[in-house]
Parts: C-alpha cells; sequence; structure tokens
C-alpha cells in the first residue's frame, strides 16, 4: 500500500463535495518534498512551504487575470489557500463524465518548453518507449534544447506510479467529448504561456510543468493544484535547477535513487521499502534559500533575510559540485 502522505501539502476538508456542489478545502503547504514516487522523503525545507504557497497565489492571480477559471478562492497565510473541492473518482469504477458534476480529471496535462539534462523524454526516446514523431519532432532532441513549440503530453493520475498515455486514452480517461478535451488542452497552453512569459520576466527558464483541472458542479472545466510552483514546474536559472531536481540528481549520482517501479512490479507493500538515505546537512539551508529567493523573485514580495536568485543558485551549483 503507498502512504498516504504521497503529497507534500496536508489537506483540510471544511465542506465534503457533493454531485452538484463543490465542496471547500484547505491546502497547508508543508516544508517537505518526495521524489520518486516515494512519497514524503526523510528530511525538510525550511521555509519550502511559505515559499511555495506565495508563488501559487501569485500564479492563480496571474491566470485569473488572462481568464482561466481556477479553484482558488482566498489566501490564508503564510502558508495555507481555501479552495473549490471536487470528489475523487475511483479509476477502477469506469471515468465520470461532466453530467455526473463535480470531480477530479484523473489526467494531467504535462507541456514542455526546453528539454534539459533529466527530462524524461530522453529517457523514454533511449528505451524506446518514445519516437520523436510522437512528440511532433523531426530528430532526436538535443540535451538542453529548447522548442519551437511546446510539447503537449498527458499522464495518468491516482495511479500507484502514473504513467503516460496518449491522448485518445486521455480523452476517455477524463470522460470528456472531443471538444471538451480540446478546451481543456488549450487551457493548458494558455496556462503555459503565462506561466513562460512570466518566467522570462524574471530572468528565469520555464523548461516544463503539468497542470490538474476538475469539473465544476455547473459542469466547466476548473483549473486545480498549484500551477507554476516548483513542484509542478521545473524553473531554472542560469542553468540551475530551482526545486527539487537539485535533490533528485543528487540521490541518482549518489546510487541511492529508490526504485519504486521494481519494487510495486515485485508487488513489495511499501511498508517493505528501504527508506531513502537523508541528505547531507549543507542541503538545509542552501535549498531553503533557493525556495525563497525563487519566491521573492517570482512574486516581487521581500519577506526574509535571503541572498538574491543569483546568489542562491551559485551556492547550489558549488553545492553539487558543478
Amino acid at each position: 500500500m503507498m502512504p498516504v502522505l504521497h503529497s507534500t501539502k496536508n489537506l483540510e476538508i471544511l465542506e465534503p463535495p457533493t454531485a452538484t456542489r463543490e465542496g471547500v478545502g484547505v491546502f497547508e503547504y508543508t516544508d517537505h518534498f518526495s521524489l520518486f514516487h516515494f512519497g514524503r522523503m526523510p528530511d525538510s525545507i525550511p521555509g519550502k512551504g511559505e515559499a511555495t504557497c506565495r508563488m501559487a497565489v501569485f500564479n492563480f492571480a496571474m491566470l485569473e487575470a488572462a481568464g482561466v477559471r481556477t479553484h482558488f478562492r482566498r489566501f490564508i497565510p503564510p502558508n495555507r489557500i481555501e479552495f473549490a473541492l471536487a470528489r475523487v473518482p475511483n479509476p477502477a469504477a469506469g471515468p465520470q463524465t461532466p453530467a455526473a458534476g463535480n470531480y477530479l480529471i484523473p489526467v494531467q496535462v504535462l507541456f514542455r518548453n526546453e528539454l534539459p539534462k533529466g527530462s524524461s523524454v530522453h529517457r523514454r526516446i533511449a528505451a524506446g518507449q518514445l519516437t520523436p514523431a510522437e512528440l511532433g519532432l523531426d530528430d532526436i532532441p538535443a540535451v538542453g534544447e529548447t522548442l519551437r513549440q511546446p510539447i503537449i503530453e498527458y499522464a495518468t493520475m491516482l495511479d500507484e506510479v502514473n504513467q503516460f498515455i496518449p491522448p485518445r486514452h486521455a480523452q476517455r480517461r477524463a470522460g470528456l467529448s472531443q471538444a471538451q478535451f480540446q478546451a481543456m488542452r488549450r487551457i493548458a497552453v494558455t496556462v503555459n504561456d503565462v506561466l513562460t512569459a512570466r518566467a522570462r520576466a524574471v530572468g528565469l527558464s520555464h523548461c516544463d510543468g503539468k497542470v490538474e483541472f476538475l469539473v465544476s458542479g455547473d459542469g466547466q472545466l476548473v483549473l486545480a493544484d498549484s500551477p507554476g510552483t516548483p513542484d509542478e514546474s521545473r524553473l531554472m536559472y542560469g542553468g540551475v535547477h530551482c526545486g527539487k531536481q537539485v535533490l533528485r540528481n543528487w540521490y541518482v549520482n549518489q546510487g541511492l535513487e529508490v526504485p519504486v517501479n521494481t519494487l510495486i512490479a515485485q508487488h513489495v507493500p511499501w511498508e517493505q521499502w528501504p527508506r531513502p538515505a537523508s541528505l547531507p546537512p549543507a542541503f538545509g539551508p542552501i535549498m531553503s534559500d533557493l525556495y525563497r529567493s525563487l519566491a521573492e523573485t517570482w512574486t516581487g514580495e521581500h519577506l526574509w533575510d535571503t541572498p538574491d536568485l543569483q546568489s542562491a543558485t551559485h551556492a547550489v551549483a558549488h553545492l553539487i559540485g558543478r
């Protein structure tokens, strides 16, 4: 059984949702981080939760101004948001449809603007799981390549390990008509455009990201989760990752990655999985500065006694030996 604390956010339900009415929930953004589909890792990063929450609040306002309907209701400082809560479907029960009213769509939409080292695209092409043609590309993309047009992909949600799926499977799983599915894609493209423009304005690269959606009680598509935060988007400054990819790379380079896919394939219960190693102590303060500096750069707020983003990313690069 996978851990309950797979998310780095704590959920409080104030009003449960029904088929005809959204509920009300509160997300508390914690200082935890998750990697490898394991769940929460053993360490935490001081200030990560508040920094991520403030970026989410800023992005919801920016996206609403661009005409994107979101589930955001209000900010509860310093690290919580209130939001419209949808029902979570059981994938084994078959797809919901908008006629059923108010449900989380069990499909995530991914967009890719650049393909930095660590992008799953290179790994899947090398393994024969993906071809450039399936992505609309003529050749195998180079590491670090900036794409002429964003790549849009789909993946499952609510599975033990989520899997990439082709559009036709994504549409069926989402329970949407062709028109509704295309509308979801257009909204995802708009979200990507807005976030990419913001990143460019503050000197960052928005390499890739993902978004989630719910169907509201009145049958409309609504943007959910926390788009554009370092938990949902890959942001880079001066060639340095500004988020948990730094930590993922350290685990992989040290040979400490948790082999989740193998463990699940062998039906090993989560309780018997090996426990991840702790990070070296130096990571805590440096990653804390990184998250806070990223949030200040992104939102324009200045709340902490934190180095600027250039200094914070230089410290990260030194830490990981670049």
